[in-house]
């Protein structure tokens, strides 16, 4: 684990010293009027995932200000809508932006949009998810990665058994491509060890859907046939857990999920849900800072990046590409805690005292 850590920080640092590098040499060539700011367009699929608004944006908006002081960033949410964000990339392009940061709410249909950005000669940075189009680099994390850390973990949670036990996926949103990496590097673990019973995309990672979902399963199943539940993220564990509690069923079977939001934190350590995986956002925040400063101001993006990858309608392009980290009770303290995401304080509520005393964090 902490050589997958190590690994995130050489490659957030090689791409930081690019840029840094690439900036001492630009002078007066960032800004050749002399008062025009480089400005960088930052576009957000939803409010859905707190990571969007709570994490990524304040840690991208640092790097940038970091390596560029000048730089303005325009900031832009599209809450979930896919029409509502090709008319925020319309409007960047409008604008003359100098670069665009694109987290796709669906990467096929911002294709066109992507393309019309480089038609203006405005380079795009697909962040987190790999949006379709001729993109001019990546920053992310190894999604089918992602899935086999969830998919290994919940086998370990269901214990070796005789029986084939049957599980419940609850997958993220088909417009979002990564969700097909999380369920290839699950199933690519999970199949022929366990049988699906049911299985469920889940629009916009609708939290309220998992729910609904859930109780469908439930109903279909029976809730002591559910030995697991796969759920893509903890927006979805936590609508899953919901759903489990509200139809009575204990013990809880173990639950995966995605991104160490806070909630999901106390609900592991409450043995409510089984692991998250941990994305650093701090370091794939300063890959994504570094690579749209260095767009911005037309410098190579090959010198940093550790990657290439090829999306469908576009040409390989340099990418980071950042390695995941599983992350249950007993390992909170060294991964999330250590590296600054949630405080003990945060996570260890009066009522989960006697908890966070078993798991070692208080």
């Amino acid at each position: 684990m902490k050589a997958c850590i190590r690994d995130t920080a050489a490659a957030v640092t090689a791409v930081s010293a690019a840029v840094a590098l690439a900036a001492c040499g630009a002078g007066a060539e960032s800004d050749p009027d002399g008062g025009t700011a480089p400005r960088i367009g930052l576009l957000l699929p939803d409010a859905t995932t707190a990571r969007w608004e709570a994490q990524d944006r304040p840690l991208l908006e640092k790097k940038i200000k970091e390596l560029c002081d000048t730089c303005v960033v325009e900031h832009a949410n599209a809450r979930g809508e896919v029409a509502t964000q090709q008319e925020q990339m319309d409007s960047m392009i409008t604008k003359g932006v100098d670069a665009i940061v694109l987290v796709a709410v669906d990467g096929k249909s911002l294709a066109s949009s992507v393309s019309e950005a480089r038609a203006a000669g405005i380079p795009v940075i697909a962040y987190d998810r790999l949006a379709q189009g001729p993109i001019s680099g990546y920053v992310s994390f190894d999604g089918k990665e992602v899935g086999r850390l969830q998919g290994r973990a919940l086998l370990k949670a269901m214990g070796e058994g005789t029986a084939l036990p049957q599980i419940v996926m609850m997958n993220g949103d088909p417009a979002d491509p990564n969700t097909a990496l999380f369920k290839q590097g699950a199933l690519s673990v999970l199949r022929g060890k366990v049988k699906i019973g049911k299985a469920y995309d889940t629009l916009q990672w609708r939290a309220e859907t998992a729910h609904m979902n859930m109780s469908a399963a439930i109903a279909a199943l029976g809730a002591e046939a559910i030995d697991g539940v796969y759920a893509a993220n903890d927006g979805l564990a936590g609508g899953s857990v919901s759903a489990l509690k509200a139809n009575k069923v204990a013990p809880l079977p173990p639950v995966t999920g995605q991104d160490a939001e806070l909630g999901a934190l106390r609900r592991i350590v409450a043995g409510d849900q089984y692991m998250t995986v941990f994305k650093p956002f701090g370091p794939e925040a300063s890959a994504g800072g570094a690579m749209a400063v260095a767009a911005a101001r037309r410098e190579s993006l090959d010198r940093g990046a550790t990657s290439e990858v090829t999306p469908r309608g576009g040409e390989r392009v340099p990418a980071v590409l950042l390695r995941p980290v599983s992350v249950t009770a007993d390992t909170i303290k060294d991964t999330v805690v250590k590296e600054g995401l949630h405080t003990v304080q945060q996570i260890c509520t009066p009522q989960l005292r006697a908890a966070c005393e078993e798991a070692g964090l208080i």
